[in-house]
């Protein structure tokens, strides 16, 4: 990065820990941003902190909301709170909604079991889903992590531990890709995925 100025640089290098972000995509960002007016940049600026700043997560099922209050869906009386659709994180809770297929409620994991990157079930929100599910409202309980060797060990972890409680256990069918994500599904394949859902 020596041929760059010093801010540019910086700039370079902040763009490139973004996901899906490498040093030449980084580069043609940056210099994207300098060719703009300044009051552009600071919206950008201003739009990246205030939702870092307000955006917090739903302290019932773990999706993003403002501040630290309840998200709409958990507010929302039109939802099914029998139906408990288990997710990795919020981007998928996102897909989920726009198949328009489920009309349940969710639980955000904000991770899955992955003994490579030293994260076991403590770690991930398991022990709040077990408290939701004791008030005895839940009958099924959908498993949508992620058809990857991470999502799937998640998915037996958690019908292993909820099915002697008595609650129905089904995992979203294989209409999405293994090794996929489920927010690059496309809305007719998370309607099947659903539709097509098994019993654990």
């Amino acid at each position: 990065m020596a041929a760059y100025l010093e801010p540019l640089a910086r700039l370079i290098n902040a763009l490139s820990k973004l996901p899906g972000i490498g040093q030449r995509s980084a580069a043609r960002l940056a210099y994207h941003i300098l060719q703009q007016p300044e009051p552009e940049v600071r919206e950008l600026a201003e739009a990246i902190y205030k939702a870092r700043r307000d955006i917090g997560t739903c302290p019932i099922c773990g999706d993003y909301t403002v501040g630290d209050q309840p998200c709409g869906m958990c507010q929302d009386p039109r939802r099914d709170g029998s139906v408990l659709c288990v997710v990795r994180d919020p981007r998928d809770v996102a897909a989920m909604e726009r198949s328009g297929a489920f009309r349940g409620r969710y639980h955000v994991l904000h991770g899955t079991i992955s003994p490579s990157e030293n994260r076991g079930p403590g770690d991930i929100r398991i022990k709040e889903l077990l408290v939701r599910l004791r008030d005895g409202e839940v009958k099924e309980l959908i498993l949508a992590t992620n058809p990857d060797l991470e999502g799937e060990a998640t998915a037996m972890y958690l019908a292993r531990l909820v099915k002697p409680l008595g609650i129905k256990v089904t995992r979203i069918a294989q209409g999405v890709q293994a090794g996929a994500d489920l927010e690059y599904a496309d809305d007719v394949t998370l309607s099947r995925a659903l539709e097509g859902r098994r019993d654990m």
